[in-house]
């Protein structure tokens, strides 16, 4: 039974599935596709990214990064990590790989919750599809307000961290 305790969720929906396939099987062979082809494209989507992850741990110095992200880069943290989020492409669960390692690497937590931010709003091609379909002024109030509101996410984060490492000491 300890085994499958990482596996729960999995195979809670998977029963969920199977159940809605046994109550409703049009509704469940469509839950069951949808559910397939999500499943496979995260699947091929995944090796290359942590590929990529791996490469950049071994080509990023960890004192690089701490000079460019670390507690006291200050604001050019902030354009590093909008550069970052800006050139990425991909659905979010691409962004955790990376938010591990700038974690590991010694980047500050305000780095990183500003970077997963970012990533869902500020990528070349999204901000190309939203000036060309919604116009510059709702673009620029998007990201203008998305990135504020990630930023004092970022900043509420950094501090909810520091009062736990107080504590522990």
């Amino acid at each position: 039974m300890k085994r499958l305790k990482p596996y729960r969720f999995f195979l809670t929906m998977a029963v969920l599935l199977l159940g809605l396939l046994l109550i409703d099987p049009v509704r469940g062979q469509h839950a069951a596709r949808l559910s397939l082809k999500s499943l496979l494209d995260m699947l091929l989507l995944l090796p290359p990214i942590l590929v990529l992850v791996g490469l950049l741990d071994q080509w990023i110095k960890k004192d690089t990064l701490l000079k460019y992200m670390g507690p006291d880069a200050g604001a050019q943290g902030y354009l590093y990590i909008l550069l970052l989020a800006a050139i990425a492409a991909g659905p979010l669960y691409v962004a955790f790989p990376v938010a591990v390692l700038l974690l590991e690497k010694g980047a500050s937590v305000r780095y990183v919750v500003f970077f997963l931010g970012a990533f869902t709003t500020v990528k070349l091609p999204v901000l190309l599809y939203e000036i060309s379909s919604f116009g510059l002024i709702y673009t620029a109030l998007h990201i203008g307000f998305g990135l504020l509101f990630f930023f004092m996410t970022a900043q509420l984060f950094e501090r909810y961290q520091t009062a736990l490492q107080m504590k522990s000491f």
